[in-house]
Formats: C-alpha cells, structure tokens, sequence
C-alpha cells in the first residue's frame, strides 16, 4: 500500500496528514501547532523541514512505510514570498524522506483543490485577507491576495479597517460616522485615542485589524453603516471571484475560510452581488478543506492523474534538475 503526505503550513502553524492511496479513507495526521516565522522570502524553510521531517517520519513509521510516494505542501505566501521554499524543499525533501514526487503550491491552490478538487471553477479563500483563484484547467487566474496595504478587498483586515475609520469618523464628528461602531471599539480596544499606538507597531496588524470585523457583522442588524460595510466587502469579494472565473462556460464558485464565519450579515449581500457578477456561476459548499486539498493534490501526482495545472509561482512541480 503506497501513502501520500499532504502538508498545509501557514503563520498560524503547520498541519501535516499521511493518506492511503488505495484506501483515501484511512488517513494519520498530526499538529505539531507552533507557528511558522515568515521573512523576505516568506516562509522559513529551515524551520518548516525542522518540524516537517520528524512528524513525517513518525507517521510513515505507524503506517509501515519507509517514503511517501508523493508530497505537496501547501505554503502561505508560496505565489509571491515562496523563493525559499521553491530553492531549498526539493532537495531538502529528497534527501530527508526519500521524495521523489513533490508539488509545492501557494495555500490558495490547496484550499481550491479540497474545495472542488480537480473542476474548473473559483475558490474565494477569505479569512485575515482575501484572494480569489480559478482555473480552467489551462492556466490559474488570480484576483486580489495582495496584502493588507494593497488589497485583500472584502477580508478580515478591510472589514474591521473599515468599521474602526467609521468609529473615528463619528468621534470626530465627520460624516460616515456611526455610534455604534464607536461604542463598539472603545468596548473592545479601550478609547480611540490610542488605537495608532496599538495598532501601527505591531507585526500582526492584519490578524488585529481583522479581530475587529466580527464586530462590525454584529452591528450591521441595526446599524446601517456596518450594513453598508459588509454591502461593500460583498460586493469586492464578488467582484473578484468574478475575474478569477473561467471566461467561458457555466463553472462553480465555492467559498472557503474564517470569514464567511460572520454569518448572514456577509452571505446575503454576497450571494445576491455574485449572482449579479457571475451569472455563469453556481456557488457550492466546499467539500474539503487546504489539508484536504494538499492530500489530494499528492495523491493525484502520484497515480499521474494531476489535472490543475502547473504554474511556477502557484503549483510548482520541480523537476529532476531542480533537485
């Protein structure tokens, strides 16, 4: 029996799960939970193989194997940050845990594969920021993930961005104000005074900006300027899942991540602006998640039924050369 592992690594921490070919439903997985340090080139490799290769060997050693048959690791940052990891794993893997079939893929590829697998269609992944990837099978199409400052239109960061400038607008006294989002940030940052001091230092701003938006969709039930924030964040989120979709042909949107955690108050404006967008699109829920996605992706390079298609930023599939 030959396994596959699948790995989904992220700031958050690193998921790692060994699945049977033969038999998908028998899966060992593990969480070795510290978070993953992120510099110039994105994600450490050092570090990544640091806590990859002994959980590897652990769970190829309780299920009776000596090497994968095939590996993907899904990477926050892999499609602009992922030099490192490109450079370094392929050997690095080789060389460790006897890979010879290896995908690296930016954490939108694998969200998209487990959530409709190898179909044409758009995965909105959304939870701190926000990026829309589609594909036709031919080539990737890519909207927004472009970080906090330069996109990430609709996610976490914006909507709570968003309801903070319009706590600051009603303490000043300027238009676009709203009481109850003041209320609300006082409640939960202290006064407004200090929110600059507490925010712009700090390395995690996005994960704090976007702390905020839960509060904004409890507010939008009775506060029509939270409303007219998750109106907008809909419309950018649609607006993007609409440029990522194939350009011909009906295909299926599904969408993935924290944020759509916010419930209805997000959901309704949005499927009424996709269905406006992308009249050729049927949403769906998805069926898996980027673990899922990696251990699909592993599986498929490994029984040479990969169909998405490889691309040198999104899903790199290094060859014997690049060893």
């Amino acid at each position: 029996m030959s396994w596959v592992l699948g790995v989904d690594s992220g700031g958050s921490g690193l998921r790692i799960a060994l699945r049977s070919v033969e038999d998908p439903a028998r899966v060992l997985s593990a969480d070795p939970g510290e978070p993953l340090r992120t510099g110039p080139s994105g994600i450490d490799p050092d570090q990544l193989l640091r806590q990859l290769v002994p959980v590897a060997e652990e769970l190829l050693s309780r299920a009776g194997v000596r090497e994968p048959a095939a590996v993907a690791v899904g990477a926050a940052g892999m499609a602009t940050l992922g030099n490192g990891l490109r450079t370094e794993l392929p050997a690095a893997l080789a060389r460790s845990l006897g890979v010879r079939r290896l995908a690296l893929a930016a954490d939108a590829v694998t969200a998209y594969a487990g959530a409709l697998g190898q179909r044409a269609g758009v995965v909105v992944a959304a939870g701190t920021g926000m990026i829309a990837l589609g594909t036709d099978l031919t080539a990737w199409h890519r909207a927004d993930g472009w970080g906090h400052l330069l996109g990430d239109c609709g996610g976490g960061a914006w909507i709570g961005r968003a309801g903070l400038e319009a706590a600051l607008r009603e303490h000043d006294g300027r238009r676009g104000g709203s009481p109850v989002l003041l209320a609300a940030t006082e409640k939960f940052f202290g006064p407004v005074g200090g929110l600059p001091g507490l925010l712009y230092p700090r390395s995690d701003r996005p994960a704090v900006l976007a702390s905020f938006a839960p509060k904004v969709a409890r507010a939008a039930a009775g506060d029509p300027v939270a409303r007219s924030i998750l109106t907008a964040a809909a419309e950018q989120i649609a607006e993007s899942a609409a440029a990522a979709g194939p350009r011909s042909g009906t295909y299926e949107v599904a969408l993935t991540g924290g944020l759509f955690n916010l419930g209805e108050p997000l959901l309704t404006p949005l499927r009424a602006a996709l269905a406006a967008r992308s009249p050729r699109a049927r949403t769906v829920p998805a069926a898996g998640d980027p673990l899922v996605g990696a251990l699909d992706i592993a599986a498929a390079l490994a029984t040479d039924t990969l169909r998405l298609p490889p691309d040198e930023r999104l899903l790199y599939i290094p060859t014997q050369q690049d060893r």
